[in-house]
């Protein structure tokens, strides 16, 4: 047993400090970035905002209004055949979209692949390999396994320190997902005891992978607008919304009404609520490390879309950033006391 004496902090323990600034107008500032990545070797354009691959968020349906705004999503890992082909039919673009599959899922992936393929479809820009521990010798060989078999830009994880986000990448990831326990279904800080302050996680994360090539999701922890700026300015490449994106006419999850107020579910991929759904049971080695929720029905996410935007735009402005890739360099954190 160890103890690390150094604090780690999370969004909420944290304001950035403003700057004298140029900009006189959030419209000055372009939230679009040009990766490029250091496997597939290829590049990607748009606003590095992804919606999460969670049932009640990562819809094909949410995917057709982010795409149009340069926003990728992550699509959920229950969908089958029939329903990708009939996505990508109906128009949804293919380079602003994710696969999602879990540990073992080569086979699974290529099965998708294939099918697309002799549909004349499109294949999808990324592929998200998604699990709840990024520490298993497991998880890394199906990084491996991917990464032998696809040239598409990796996303893997979730870890949360540099020494795994290291391993990911020399494994094949591209970008590594980094967040255990901050999500605001998520219950695995309280039941397991394990996690780590989301934005020294960004901050260690994002040194280790820069250092070798690679980029960082930060997924998690995001209530408001302002989180998503901090989250950048630590050094995360693109941020992973939930729950921001939860309640609307696009997300997933049952729709009904009580005291004639309309709200929406909205629950965690670890919950008894997923795994009732997905896998009929639950597991009786397995507890449940995400809650289930209600939350009001916000419309369409188009609204929800411009205040997130308006709000990292002027993030950008209070410390003279031109570009979001300029937020982490223009960033000084100051701590907040502690009650």
């Amino acid at each position: 047993m160890r103890i690390e004496r150094e604090i780690k902090l999370d969004f909420e323990d944290v304001l950035i400090r403003p700057k004298r600034s140029t900009l006189y107008s959030r419209k000055l500032v372009d939230l679009t970035r040009t990766f490029k990545f250091k496997f597939s070797q290829t590049s990607w354009t748009g606003i590095p905002i992804i919606a999460a691959n969670m049932d009640t968020i990562g819809t094909f349906e949410m995917a057709e209004v982010l795409s149009k705004n340069q926003m990728l999503t992550a699509i959920h890992k229950f969908y089958d055949t029939g329903d990708w082909i009939n996505a990508l039919k109906s128009g949804v673009n293919s380079e602003y979209i994710s696969i999602t599959a879990g540990i073992d899922s080569l086979l699974q992936i290529k099965d998708l692949i294939e099918h697309l393929t002799k549909n004349k479809q499109k294949i999808p820009k990324f592929i998200c390999l998604d699990v709840a521990n990024g520490y298993t010798e497991k998880f890394l060989d199906t990084v491996k396994a991917v990464r032998e078999t696809f040239t598409n830009p990796i996303i893997a994880g979730n870890v949360v320190t540099g020494e795994m986000t290291e391993a990911l990448i020399l494994a094949g990831a591209d970008i590594v997902k980094v967040g255990i326990g901050p999500g605001s279904v998520c219950t695995t800080r309280i039941v397991t005891g394990v996690g780590y302050p989301q934005l020294s996680a960004i901050l260690e994360c994002s040194d280790a992978a820069h250092g070798l090539g690679g980029h960082v999701i930060s997924d998690g922890g995001c209530k408001y607008p302002g989180d998503i700026s901090k989250a950048f300015g630590a050094g995360a490449d693109f941020v992973m919304l939930g729950g921001m994106f939860a309640g609307h006419l696009e997300s997933g999850g049952e729709l009904f009404e009580k005291d004639g107020i309309k709200y929406k579910r909205f629950y965690g991929m670890s919950s008894d609520t997923a795994m009732e759904r997905h896998y009929g049971e639950i597991e009786s080695y397995r507890a449940s490390e995400g809650k289930t929720v209600t939350v009001p029905y916000k419309g369409k996410v188009e609204n929800t879309l411009r205040h997130i935007l308006g709000g990292l735009r002027s993030a950008a402005t209070y410390v003279g950033a031109r570009t979001i890739k300029e937020i982490p360099k223009c960033t000084t954190f100051i701590l907040k006391s502690r009650k």
